[in-house]
């Protein structure tokens, strides 16, 4: 059986995109409309979902993320070692 650290989330950003879009002072309706603006199909239903990690994000919807939060992925994605531990 092919078993990964990362078994009980369906994304890594979900805690740090929450906390940069409040940084920012941005509603999730906002961020929704700032990706849509880009292209990405996404509304504030399924920003919500990625938050409290129940929606897988997409490699595309992440480099949008970034674009938006004025961030690097490596900043959205964050410190990778706190999974070790679950």
């Amino acid at each position: 059986m092919n078993k990964s650290r990362f078994h009980k989330n369906s994304n890594l950003i979900f805690e740090n995109l929450r906390c940069l879009r409040k940084k920012r002072e941005m509603s999730q309706e906002m961020l929704a409309a700032q990706m849509q603006l880009l292209g990405v199909d996404i509304n504030q239903r399924l920003i919500s979902k990625i938050e409290r990690n129940e929606r897988f994000v997409k490699d595309y919807e992440l480099a949008c993320f970034c674009k938006i939060l004025h961030v690097t992925e490596r900043e959205l994605l964050g410190d990778l070692e706190r999974f070790d531990a679950e």
